[in-house]
């Protein structure tokens, strides 16, 4: 019997972001070699792949080959689950944290998006300058290679905005937001062109949180909420090197109050246009 993978080799086949359809499938290998009784390396020989390629495809890190899902079965007993489960894996999206992932496909296809954002420019509405300034904070320090793959990955969701005229884009942003200056002054002032350019059009509401607010409906951090083509309504929270998906109703309805309330709290969006203009002009 001939390992196909020895130890070691296939390293430049390893997924740079698992996907976590990838991470699912390959925890249900592991729970079923598991309960078979083998080890890695018992498994390996049964499937004709290192005992370090079945490590890496049980952690998410690796596509299986078709030949590994095929032989896989076999020692499982034919029962199909593997097979079916293959058709639906896809890798990770370079450039995109793990955690938000899964939020970024839904926004793709989401009818209605609403983004509260307290710490930077939401993304949907950042330009290329602002981008990098923002990337060039990262710690620990990106590579080229990284910032570019991150950059190339945030473009490629402002899109979004042109690109699904028919949608309807809410954002809220604290003033303190844009009165950092994050970048310098000329990254500064084409942040405000570039805002103020893309929140015109009729389906993208932007609304401002002044600083000299009384009220405020969102105290517990950003937050995003968008509603499927289905009808469902989802949320999403983010903090430091985490991010959470949130489908349970009661606390979907609850940030959507939230939201609701920030709405009536904060600038309209002529007066929160106003604002940046004004601004844009003392810089």
């Amino acid at each position: 019997m001939t390992i196909e993978h020895a130890c070691g080799a296939g390293d430049g086949d390893r997924e740079p972001d698992p996907s976590d359809s990838l991470r699912t499938f390959g925890a249900v290998v592991q729970a079923l070699r598991e309960h078979a009784g083998l080890s890695r390396a018992q498994f390996g020989e049964l499937v004709r792949f290192s005992k370090h390629t079945v490590e890496s495809v049980e952690l998410g890190r690796r596509m299986p080959e078709e030949s590994f899902v095929e032989r896989a079965e076999e020692v499982f007993g034919n029962t199909g689950a593997l097979r079916r489960a293959a058709r639906f894996l896809s890798r990770g999206e370079p450039g995109l944290a793990a955690w938000f992932q899964r939020w970024a496909r839904r926004e793709r296809k989401a009818v209605s998006l609403y983004t509260y954002e307290c710490r930077l420019v939401p993304g949907l509405l950042q330009p290329e300058g602002y981008m990098r300034a923002v990337f060039d904070n990262s710690i620990p320090l990106l590579t080229d290679k990284q910032l570019e793959a991150q950059l190339i990955a945030r473009l490629e969701r402002t899109t979004l905005l042109y690109e699904r005229p028919n949608v309807p884009f809410s954002f809220i942003v604290e003033e303190s937001v844009f009165r950092k200056k994050l970048g310098g002054p000329e990254v500064t002032r084409g942040l405000f062109d570039y805002v103020l350019e893309h929140s015109a059009p009729r389906n993208v509401s932007l609304q401002i949180m002044p600083l000299d607010t009384e009220f405020h409906a969102c105290l517990d951090g950003p937050l995003q909420l968008l509603e499927t083509p289905d009808g469902r309504r989802l949320a999403y929270s983010e903090g430091q090197q985490n991010g959470r998906l949130i489908a349970d109703r009661k606390e979907v309805s609850l940030l959507q109050q939230r939201y609701d309330t920030l709405r009536s709290q904060a600038l309209n969006p002529k007066d929160s246009r106003g604002l940046l203009e004004r601004m844009r002009g003392e810089l």
